[in-house]
């Protein structure tokens, strides 16, 4: 089973903040590149994201909503369900991450990259990525306000704010600038996907130095982060059946029901890192580490699920020309895995 090389990058950085954190006038620094480093990334969102091809796919409205649905209706009841949990295999601090991964939106890149190796309905898991991580823009910090407001996230009006200037209105602004410069991104979408992932590294670096800084470490043992790693495998597996089945009994045919599974059962590493850097503030590297252990499981599983699916006989021609499709992710293109 392949381990995501980004996810050594981000493991990489964790422990260089943890051997030199960013202290004083360099973790203000650190802090400010940042915020622009995350307004940057949502700008970029917003310029990739065709609007053309996005309400293009609303003509496929009820495997959208089916993904949506996984996404911030199942997902967070089962994250509800969790606290039950709490603080017998899970701390306070890491229940809190753990429903915060069930309120971000799905991936794009990996959804894409699994459903064209199932043999899936590429142009749908498309859509279905670009739509959840338009909506989850949105959807996910209401949701945080709501589920995680009385449970020391630190949430408020200013919260909410900051999302909008510093999320949204980037993300808009890429949308209204798309026609000028919507070609330029795409000619360079290699050298863009990396200042994506960089932009990444540098908010996980701030993230996880404030949490170094502070001691919140301390806080963690082995057991726990054991405890926390079978929860995630229990809500995956939970997810990937609900989705593959679910897909069957709402009468889904083969290619659309291998979408709704691998669109419907991932989270967004690369959404839910900055949204938890502006919602969590100096508590986010804890509050990111359960997505970031359940985003390598999902891609471990799926990959394994993919690569059997593509031994399945398939009985509708259209999904190998799906698998063709090109510039597979409208968001997220030109990142070398599928690590959304």
């Amino acid at each position: 089973m392949p381990i995501d090389a980004y996810i050594l990058l981000l493991l990489t950085t964790v422990g260089l903040a943890a051997l030199l954190p960013a202290r004083g006038t360099g973790a203000e620094v650190a802090s400010g590149a940042s915020t622009v480093a995350i307004a940057f990334l949502f700008f970029l969102y917003g310029a990739r994201l065709s609007t053309r091809e996005a309400l293009a796919g609303l003509k496929h409205w009820r495997l959208h909503t089916t993904v949506l649905a996984c996404t911030f209706v199942v997902f967070p009841l089962l994250g509800l369900a969790a606290r039950g949990l709490e603080p017998v295999f899970l701390t306070h601090d890491l229940y809190t991450g753990l429903l915060f991964l069930t309120l971000v939106p799905s991936t794009i890149q990996s959804s894409i990259a699994f459903t064209s190796m199932a043999r899936g309905n590429v142009p749908a898991a498309i859509c279905a990525g670009s739509f959840s991580s338009l909506v989850g823009i949105v959807v996910t910090p209401l949701l945080a306000a709501t589920l995680l407001g009385g449970t020391g996230g630190g949430f408020s009006l200013d919260s909410l704010v900051q999302i909008v200037l510093q999320l949204l209105v980037p993300f808009l602004a890429g949308q209204v600038l798309r026609r000028w410069i919507g070609a330029f991104v795409t000619r360079h979408k290699k050298v863009l996907g990396l200042v994506d992932r960089g932009s990444i590294l540098l908010v996980v670096y701030t993230a996880f130095s404030e949490g170094v800084v502070q001691g919140i470490w301390h806080q963690v043992s082995p057991a726990r982060l054991g405890g926390l790693l079978v929860v995630e495998a229990v809500l995956l597996a939970v997810m990937l059946a609900l989705t593959w089945y679910g897909g069957k009994a709402l009468g889904f045919d083969r290619e659309d029901r291998i979408t709704i599974q691998f669109a419907g059962s991932k989270k967004s590493l690369a959404a839910g890192l900055p949204m938890a850097s502006v919602l969590f503030g100096a508590q986010a590297s804890l509050a990111v580490l359960p997505l970031m252990l359940f985003h390598q499981m999902q891609l471990m599983v799926c990959a394994v699920i993919a690569k059997r699916r593509s031994q399945d006989p398939v009985t509708r021609s259209g999904a190998d020309a799906g698998a063709t499709a090109q510039d597979p992710s409208p968001i997220t293109a030109g990142t070398a895995t599928p690590s959304g």
